[in-house]
């Protein structure tokens, strides 16, 4: 038999990338009925940081912002992959999403991450 094992409805048929980008969106859209600053702001995933994005001390970062610039809007990204090697299952993934999407949030705004989220560092 050939074909897919389930039909695109079914969750079985979502990849962990597609699970993830959903995590973001989601952690996003909280952040933004909250944040009426954060609607212009672009919420991206990438698999891994750059290079260059790492720090000095050799540590993998989990997210970054890309301040704007001429005719480009403000990003804030989160990288999958290191987030969910730090993860040990979907829960712990969701909430580890959305510390890092707080933030990045905070730190583009020049905030303090509790105000971005008042639940921040709470669990």
């Amino acid at each position: 038999m050939r074909g897919p094992l389930a039909p695109p409805q079914v969750p079985l048929a979502v990849s962990r990338a597609d699970t993830f980008d959903s995590l973001v969106d989601d952690s996003a859209e909280r952040l933004r009925r909250r944040l009426p600053q954060l609607d212009g702001v672009e919420f991206l995933v990438r698999e891994v940081p750059v290079l260059r994005d790492a720090s000095q001390d050799g540590a993998v970062p989990l997210g970054g912002i890309v301040r704007a610039a001429r005719g480009r809007r403000a990003r804030i990204v989160v990288y999958r992959r290191p987030v969910e090697l730090r993860s040990r299952n979907r829960d712990e993934c969701a909430q580890l999403v959305h510390e890092v999407v707080v933030e990045q949030a905070a730190e583009l705004l020049g905030l303090a991450p509790e105000s971005v989220d008042p639940q921040y560092g709470q669990d």
